[in-house]
């Protein structure tokens, strides 16, 4: 299978404080393939048909990224987000150099 990168990976937690990050449909494929069949739904089944149909580009990588984003949430396997982006505006200066 010739591999697609995903613009950026998705990292879910596996086990107790462990990270992996999933870059590429083959890995998506991969770690779906190995999901615990005790654990598999709807969403997991999402996951699996929009990986299936990237393959080929019936649809995006980024719609298969979504679906497993998706399914990782509802299992709660999404990594949280340690570090907040931030975000930043222009603020006006007022006199004296105070925000106004």
């Amino acid at each position: 299978m010739h591999d697609k990168l995903f613009h950026s990976p998705v990292a879910l937690s596996v086990g107790l404080g462990f990270k992996r990050e999933i870059a590429s449909l083959a890995e998506m494929h991969d770690f779906l393939t190995n999901w615990t069949t005790s654990r598999r739904g709807p969403l997991f089944r999402n996951a699996v048909k929009a990986c299936d149909l990237a393959i080929p580009g019936y649809v995006t990588i980024e719609q298969a990224r979504r679906a497993l984003v998706e399914f990782a949430q509802a299992a709660s396997i999404l990594w949280p987000d340690l570090e907040p982006a931030a975000g930043v505006h222009a603020v006006a200066r007022g006199y004296g150099g105070y925000a106004a």
